[in-house]
């Protein structure tokens, strides 16, 4: 651990952006905690690494902020991509970066602190503040846990890492397999409850935003696919088919709403050059039809997008809100570390596809044994799945929707364990 922390300050002297973003917040945090919690009774604190974490919180997070307005909530992460998005976050009373995990910073943490509970989500396993928290004897929980036969906890030279599970007052875990394992390992205060993000998918459907731009380009199409989170490979075989199919001609029948994960004028380039400028660009006809930017009449742009067949969405926070303008998604990530969000296309009720790397995704998983997904490692295998999607997008969409309903509840019992008392 002490070489990880020293590797990050070291990063940092060298002018690693995120490195040094990471350790100014850990100073920052340190000054803190000095004279923040002073007022403070008792709280509520809870960890998400990143963003992604944060979103497994959120549900719980804010439940509790309905139903005990006056408990305060302390919330931390360890990255700074979550830090800075959430730093602002309303339903939390201080957002902080975690200390580094040494034991004197575990200590000062706690001191300053006092919380009543911590809360962890996922794989966020911190020794020096978990010894600390159970020496403590302060109620400590795992939400949305997962756990998977070759994680160090269960090999033969983890047993050191295995104990440190025995600090938390309970797990909550996503699955029978991972509930199994746990007990099969000795680790008996645990308990399935599933995962929260399903729970936090259906209340960003319930308050999905219209998207203007989105309604005018999909006149008059018979189909549209919504590509989320997108990466080169992804869209070298999204592009391939659009162009095969001859959807780019002003006949075709097919659309294409595409969401880079990355925006950077670099990439942007690359998909224009891909689909040989043959694309319309979100960020400029949206400009045009709220401004009426360049003397560029609201028809004339309105006839764009009519007449196109690739939208690229290159402004930030949308894709939520566009899975349901389509009839299949596609979502980005799986030919490279892992596969971006399937649940927030799969709570629209609509197919999913994505690329190979999959396999430490449960909800990936549970979605291809409903029917409801495929995933497909070449070309010839993506042209087949979705072409089987656009005909079969209703078939396959009430599998998906069935299977989330099946998912969500997590938060319910997982509140009601921690607070009914």
């Amino acid at each position: 651990m002490w070489i990880y922390f020293l590797a990050i300050r070291i990063a940092a002297l060298f002018g690693h952006r995120k490195a040094r973003k990471l350790v100014a917040g850990q100073q920052e945090t340190l000054a803190r905690l000095k004279t923040e919690f002073v007022n403070y009774k008792a709280p509520i604190w809870i960890h998400a690494a990143s963003v992604g974490e944060f979103e497994q919180a959120r549900p719980l997070i804010e439940r509790l902020r309905r139903e005990q307005p006056n408990r305060k909530i302390v919330l931390t992460f360890f990255s700074p991509s979550g830090y800075e998005m959430r730093k602002n976050y309303n339903q939390v009373d201080t957002v902080l970066y975690l200390p580094f995990a040494t034991r004197r910073n575990a200590r000062l943490f706690l001191d300053a602190l006092q919380p009543k509970m911590a809360i962890f989500v996922k794989y966020e396993f911190w020794p020096a503040y978990l010894r600390e928290l159970k020496k403590r004897k302060i109620r400590t929980y795992s939400i949305s846990a997962i756990f998977r036969p070759g994680q160090l906890f269960f090999l033969p030279w983890g047993k050191m890492h295995l104990r440190l599970l025995k600090c938390f007052t309970h797990i909550f875990v996503q699955d029978e397999s991972s509930y199994n394992l746990l007990q099969k390992h000795g680790i008996k205060d645990c308990s399935v409850a599933g995962d929260t993000r399903f729970d936090r998918m259906q209340e960003v459907m319930a308050n999905r935003k219209q998207v203007p731009v989105v309604e005018e380009f999909i006149k008059g199409a018979e189909r549209v696919i919504v590509a989320g989170s997108t990466w080169p490979k992804d869209e070298e075989m999204l592009v391939r088919y659009i162009i095969e199919r001859g959807d780019l001609q002003l006949n075709g029948t097919t659309k294409l709403v595409l969401v880079p994960h990355e925006i950077n004028d670099e990439h942007l380039h690359l998909i224009f050059q891909m689909l040989q400028g043959r694309m319309v660009r979100y960020s400029v006809v949206s400009e045009q039809l709220t401004t009426n930017a360049g003397n560029v009449s609201t028809a004339s742009v309105e006839n764009i997008l009519h007449l196109a067949h690739v939208l690229v969405i290159d402004t930030m926070g949308l894709l939520s809100s566009l899975y349901p303008y389509g009839q299949v998604a596609y979502v980005g990530g799986g030919f490279g570390v892992g596969i971006h969000n399937t649940v927030e296309a799969a709570v629209y009720g609509m197919p999913v596809l994505f690329g190979p790397n999959y396999s430490h995704f449960r909800e990936a998983k549970g979605l291809i044994a409903a029917g409801a997904a495929r995933s497909v490692k070449k070309y010839k295998e993506l042209k087949a799945a979705l072409d089987d999607a656009l005909v079969r997008y209703e078939e396959m969409g009430a599998k998906a929707t069935e299977y989330v309903a099946a998912e969500t509840g997590a938060t319910d019992k997982i509140y009601t364990k921690l607070f009914a008392n």
